[in-house]
């Protein structure tokens, strides 16, 4: 039987990156490049002759941008895009903009040494366009909304790298960072919290979810699978559409009504129990479920020093991170949700909890705002 390849379109004004991807991309039997272009005046010529399954897509261009490209695109034929984007302020900060807009991964590259770096990675490349391609069905047409104001945020100009699973690393369980629950009931603290893990489709996602909630509600700590230097950026900018404040997690931050923090790219995330209220700690560690921060260390710590008391709710996303954690917390008397199917960008992460026995409820992405307010009571 003949595989069924994936057809992608490379546009970058990088002769370089172009090449690098071409030969990368090409030693995969089951990735078909149909070609290049140096801007989206040029992409848009080549795909009249045939559309691609995937585009790769670079943001700063001349001719024209690739922001307004993608936002032309997801109104016009919504088709999965990767960006390839340079990890400087304001890379990180128009990427996310790309996110929300419909884009479904992140490549990062340096200002230096972009040969050497892509083919190291070329891996990540593959891996992230894969995902694309599994979520093209879900794709919907839409006008995207404004973007928020420009962040102050800072950020490197050092290379990262993002992809929804880092396939060369091993895979970890939560066991690498910290013990499992004991089982023992939590007492003393009757503040409620809410966690939520999401990944691949989550920009938009939480951008439906976070606008919608009051700021009477439940403390929230999130999960979102982003490069390091990425999350400030894609904090500042839900700060900006909410009601609630959001903001990137530092260690020891509290954890409060009308407060949701981030997790940082790169870095794990743990809430621990003070002094009669929620606290995170924010670590260093190895990847777990091959992810740093990963969803299942942040709701195994909740399972433990929580239970009853949280909510747990893992949404879109590639993978199975997340999956292991929300059992531990269900067993621990939290109550927990995965989204539905239908309203997933990728039903990976919540398909594998429900699998798992792992949510006591599946709903809508439409439902969640209204679940974290009902946890108030």
């Amino acid at each position: 039987m003949a595989i069924q390849q994936i057809k992608v379109l490379i546009v970058d004004d990088s002769a370089v990156v172009r090449q690098v991807m071409t030969e990368e991309l090409s030693k995969e039997v089951d990735i078909q490049v149909l070609g290049s272009a140096a801007d989206p005046i040029y992409a848009r010529e080549r795909m009249k002759l045939q559309w691609p399954d995937v585009i790769v897509l670079d943001i700063e261009m001349p001719r024209m941008d690739g922001l307004t490209f993608l936002r032309q695109l997801m109104v016009e034929r919504p088709t999965p895009v990767v960006i390839c984007s340079s990890l400087t302020e304001r890379g990180a900060r128009v990427t996310i903009d790309a996110l929300a807009a419909g884009a479904l991964g992140i490549i990062t590259k340096p200002s230096l040494g972009v040969r050497g770096f892509l083919q190291d990675s070329s891996a990540d490349l593959v891996c992230a366009i894969r995902a694309a391609a599994a979520a093209a069905g879900r794709l919907r047409r839409h006008v995207p909304a404004p973007p928020p104001a420009a962040s102050t945020t800072s950020a490197t100009s050092s290379a990262s790298n993002f992809v929804t699973e880092k396939m060369q690393s091993p895979k970890l369980s939560a066991d690498a960072v910290l013990e499992k629950p004991s089982g023992v009931p939590m007492v003393g603290l009757t503040e409620r919290l809410v966690v939520v893990g999401v990944s691949t489709g989550g920009v938009q996602a939480l951008e439906t979810v976070l606008p919608a909630l009051s700021p009477s509600c439940s403390a929230l700590a999130i999960v979102q699978h982003m490069p390091e230097r990425f999350t400030a950026s894609f904090a500042e900018r839900l700060n900006q559409i909410c009601r609630i404040e959001v903001r990137e997690a530092q260690n020891n931050d509290r954890l409060q009504r009308g407060r949701a923090l981030i997790a940082p790219g790169g870095r794990h995330m743990l809430v621990k129990r003070g002094q009669g209220h929620y606290y995170v700690e924010v670590i260093d560690g190895p990847l777990v479920s091959r992810h740093r921060p990963s969803v299942d260390v942040l709701f195994r710590s909740v399972a433990k020093c929580a239970g009853k008391n949280a909510m747990g709710i893992l949404m879109t996303g590639m993978g199975d991170d997340g999956a292991r954690g929300l059992k531990e917390l269900r067993d621990s008397g939290a109550r927990t949700v995965a989204q539905d199917e239908e309203s997933c960008v990728v039903f990976g992460m919540p398909k594998e909890a429900i699998r798992i026995g792992a949510a006591d409820s599946v709903a809508p992405l439409s439902d969640i705002a209204r679940l974290i307010e009902q946890n108030n009571r």
